[in-house]
């Protein structure tokens, strides 16, 4: 359906850009009102699930998998009820496992709908790695990185077209390419100090269990890296600032356990 009333914002919001002397919007303001991260994201995901269904790489929500997402969920909503996340009755936030144990990556698009390989779950030792990664790729939709880097990279009136429902046929371009979006440097360590910010206050995870990934990565080396690094890349620098911000957020030392992860990567 049309909206007449976000094309009008959109073009008054245009002519001040103008105005100003900025012909490009800068990579840290975003057009886009949170309805419209929310139906890029809901356009987005929904070609998302219909590619990897066809593959047969979608673990649906049905019986069989229900224990698996119950493992799942009980992370994810630790860190969404965290009272950190500023969109959280906003965005829909659900979660989905795409089964491809090669693969060793986790993305998120706008409006907050997270996808989490079966590769990532299985390459982790600890639930405090996998909240950790979870609560970053949180801060990226939460934070509205997504939006701006797509924004970025395709235009505004390209994407505006996608979440009126236009253009089906990039649609699919915009959902592979999601998988392999790279942020830049300033939108990674946002995205890291807050993981931290939310794991502290879930007041059961290590605050710094997105460093724990990144030391196990930094660890393998070249031989076999996560494809997470392939767009969260400098894991070194990354892992000084992570555990930098827990110590000063006083929130290092805690010891979850990671029986239910442990059970998460059986089941896959």
């Amino acid at each position: 359906m049309q909206r007449p009333f976000l094309q009008l914002a959109l073009f008054f919001s245009l002519i001040a850009l103008i105005a100003t002397g900025a012909t490009t919007p800068h990579q840290g303001f975003s057009l886009f009102s949170i309805e419209d991260d929310k139906a890029l994201g809901n356009q987005v995901a929904a070609q998302t699930d219909s590619t990897y269904r066809a593959k047969g790489q979608l673990l649906d929500r049905n019986s069989k998998n229900a224990r698996a997402y119950q493992l799942l969920d009980g992370v994810v909503n630790r860190v969404l009820n965290s009272g950190q996340i500023t969109y959280r009755t906003q965005f829909p936030w659900d979660v989905k496992i795409i089964k491809d144990d090669a693969t060793q990556n986790a993305f998120a698009t706008p409006g907050g709908h997270i996808y989490v390989f079966s590769g990532l779950i299985k390459y982790l030792d600890q639930e405090d790695q996998l909240a950790g990664v979870i609560g970053h790729e949180i801060a990226h939709a939460d934070r509205r990185h997504s939006i701006k880097s797509l924004q970025k990279q395709y235009g505004v009136s390209f994407l505006l077209s996608i979440a009126l429902g236009k253009n089906p046929g990039q649609l699919a371009q915009i959902a592979a390419g999601l998988g392999q979006l790279k942020f830049s440097r300033d939108y990674e360590r946002e995205a890291d100090s807050y993981s931290v910010a939310y794991l502290k206050a879930t007041n059961y995870y290590s605050c710094d269990g997105t460093a724990g990934f990144f030391i196990k990565a930094e660890k393998a080396g070249q031989s076999n890296p996560p494809e997470f690094l392939s767009t969260h890349p400098n894991p070194g620098s990354r892992i000084a600032n992570i555990q930098a911000k827990a110590k000063q957020l006083g929130c290092t030392g805690r010891s979850s356990s990671s029986a239910n992860l442990t059970e998460l990567k059986k089941l896959l």
